[in-house]
């Protein structure tokens, strides 16, 4: 008779064996079949804008693939494997080298002595970086230290947006390195208050004084892009297909951007009327984005940009929905509340709020989440997937070392909406992130 770990290792086979299924029917869907690990082009897949079906399989895969390592590998070896690994900073090699844009010229690969010329590095060195990368499929050596891109390496171009996030990601892990200093420091350890994130305290070590937004114009526009960037990563435009925006008149995208998220859906859905809002000089940025991806919409006169500070006024008034991407999670409680109130100064009876982050799930079921429906992972996985919320966690430590920001569960997003007289009424799970609607609490 098995015991009781053993059967919960053939579960968790079963869970990635079927999984993986579920993934691989997805691509073939496309018509293009499953890529290959070692394709030198993206699959359509790679760039739809509606991926959630591949998402949830791909979080049951990971979450039961990483425990079932936890489970039979050596506990020294998974820590050191979690702790030592410098992949990040040999991306960050590629994406400054433009590697990937060098190999993209040369489809049957490129010696690492040619390479490393082009790219003005040392031969050896670019050789290591490239070997750590290929070893997850980001490059392939195709013969002895010749090297062709891959699906993976290609993100890496300077075409790409999500290969801009590296790039925004690259001071990271300074802050991070500063992560416990911060926690006993006398003035940063149980401070929630923007001034007093690990990248502050990075700042202050370093004698540095600067704003996190006082940027160059390059750097604020890889900053952009790597914004539109992280909207691929985390699938965040599933939205687009998993609301109801045909019974949607009028919408209002809360420090929009340029828009990303609101082009594409004045693209898809013609009769929106679309309000970007963000600090004022955002507006030249945004007309030339939605001259290249949205014209028909400006030329019709179905969007307006309007310059406002969220913490200080309200958006404009009486449309259908206030969209929040990515925003609350950069603030403290109170800053949230605030924004929040704002927006409900100015909302009708049939309005609402969408607030679209990373809301993390934890082990633990919450109490009080009541008519709420919230996906859970089946036995043996941990009830929020695991691993396969990993992004969601992730983001959230990047909310902190930066700007001592945070991920929200539903309860808290509840408490802060209650502060400003929302409540929730229906969660949306796209496999990454979440977007939850709050409608004007009755009385």
């Amino acid at each position: 008779m098995k015991d009781i770990n053993e059967l919960k290792v053939e579960v968790l086979l079963d869970i990635i064996n079927s999984s993986a299924r579920e993934a691989m029917e997805e691509y073939k869907k496309t018509g293009h079949g499953v890529p290959g690990v070692d394709s030198t082009t993206l699959h359509p897949l790679d760039v739809s804008t509606d991926t959630l079906a591949l998402r949830k399989a791909i979080r049951l895969l990971e979450g039961a693939c990483n425990q079932l390592n936890a489970t039979l590998s050596p506990p020294q070896h998974t820590i050191y494997e979690t702790v030592v690994n410098y992949s990040w900073a040999c991306a960050d090699v590629a994406v400054k080298a433009r590697i990937a844009d060098i190999l993209d010229q040369y489809p049957e690969g490129l010696s690492v002595d040619v390479l490393a010329d082009k790219v003005n590095l040392d031969k050896t060195k670019t050789l290591r970086v490239l070997r750590v990368l290929a070893l997850k499929g980001c490059f392939k050596e195709v013969e002895q230290e010749v090297f062709a891109n891959t699906r993976l390496s290609l993100i890496l171009k300077s075409t790409s947006n999500p290969g801009c996030m590296v790039r925004v990601h690259s001071d990271f892990p300074k802050y991070a390195a500063n992560l416990y200093d911060t926690m006993i420091d006398q003035e940063y350890a149980r401070s929630y208050e923007v001034e007093k994130s690990p990248r502050l305290f990075s700042f202050r070590k370093e004698g540095i004084d600067r704003d996190y937004w006082d940027m160059d114009s390059e750097t604020r526009q890889i900053f952009q892009r790597g914004m539109a960037g992280i909207t691929e990563i985390m699938g965040t435009s599933s939205l687009v297909h998993h609301y109801p925006w045909d019974t949607v008149s009028s919408m209002v995208d809360v420090g929009s951007g340029v828009g990303a998220n609101s082009i594409l859906l004045a693209n898809m859905f013609p009769h929106l009327r679309i309000t970007n809002q963000d600090l004022p000089g955002f507006e030249e940025q945004a007309q030339i984005a939605w001259e290249k991806d949205a014209p028909e919409a400006l030329r019709d006169g179905r969007v307006e940009f309007v310059p406002f500070n969220f913490l200080e006024q309200s958006p404009v008034a009486g449309k259908d929905v206030y969209y929040l991407r990515h925003i609350l999670h950069d603030w403290p409680d109170s800053e949230s509340t605030t924004i929040l109130r704002n927006i409900r100064k100015v909302m009708g009876p049939n309005s609402r709020v969408l607030v679209h982050d990373c809301m993390l799930f934890h082990p633990i079921e919450e109490p009080g989440l009541g008519a709420i429906e919230i996906n859970k992972a089946p036995e043996p996985l941990l009830l929020n997937f695991g691993a396969g919320s990993n992004k969601q966690y992730q983001q959230d430590m990047t909310m902190w070392l930066v700007f001592n920001g945070k991920e929200r569960t539903l309860n808290e997003l509840k408490t802060i909406g209650a502060g400003a007289g929302l409540v929730v009424t229906k969660a949306y799970d796209l496999a990454g992130t979440t977007a939850v609607e709050f409608r004007i609490a009755q009385d």
